[in-house]
């Protein structure tokens, strides 16, 4: 009985295996089927050529649309199309809750978390939340020392490209303070230091505190 019961169960077991093995390639064909171009670098496969045609340009580094305005290259013609924006000033992408328009419909969707209150990016280390992933990323070199932006001139590095550019200003000579007030001509080194100064002649006082009326 033992012994029928172990055969029983290992042909239980190989069965059930067969069916798992026939069921996953039957969808890899499917899947074959559905997207028969592959790529020879990576292997990601496409539904159609054109797709990886365009996809190869990844691997070949190949750019061949141009920007006639600032000689910047772009593998395909739909990015040009976008960059093409930040020369004509176009922001078709408008939202609905306020004023703003945005060249880019990444950029609305982005912008709309400002109104929904929605931070879908978590931080693993302090629990910081945040709407966009480049401010996450921002945040997180904090807790990694990550300085990805190096200087060419010296071996300096920096954790923020602000940071960078503020820095080669002491290799090319450019105006120190660059951020100048309208009113009383002071300047700036960082548009931030502008933006705290201007609020004495705005009068603004975005952090203001009441103190508890028994003190």
């Amino acid at each position: 009985l033992k012994h029928f019961s172990e055969r029983k169960t290992r042909e239980g077991s190989s069965g059930k295996g067969l069916i798992i093995s026939h069921n996953v390639s039957a969808h890899m064909k499917a899947e074959s089927d559905r997207r028969p171009h592959v790529c020879e670098e990576c292997g990601k496969s496409f539904g159609y050529l054109s797709h990886l045609k365009l996809h190869i340009r990844t691997h070949t580094g190949e750019k061949p649309f141009c920007c006639q305005e600032c000689d910047k290259h772009f593998s395909q013609r739909s990015h040009l199309n976008i960059h093409m924006r930040t020369h004509t000033g176009e922001k078709p992408f408008c939202c609905k809750e306020c004023d703003k328009s945005f060249s880019h419909i990444s950029n609305l969707k982005t912008h709309m978390r400002t109104h929904t209150g929605h931070k879908p990016y978590r931080c693993q280390d302090c629990d910081k939340s945040f709407s966009d992933r480049s401010g996450f990323s921002r945040h997180v070199r904090i807790h990694t020392r990550e300085k990805p932006f190096c200087c060419e001139e010296c071996d300096k590095s920096f954790s923020h490209v602000s940071n960078l550019k503020t820095h080669m200003r002491t290799h090319t000579g450019e105006k120190e303070k660059p951020f100048c007030c309208q009113e009383c001509d002071k300047s700036f080194i960082q548009i931030s230091d502008l933006k705290k100064h201007t609020r004495i002649h705005t009068g603004e006082k975005p952090f203001s505190y009441k103190f508890p009326s028994n003190v």
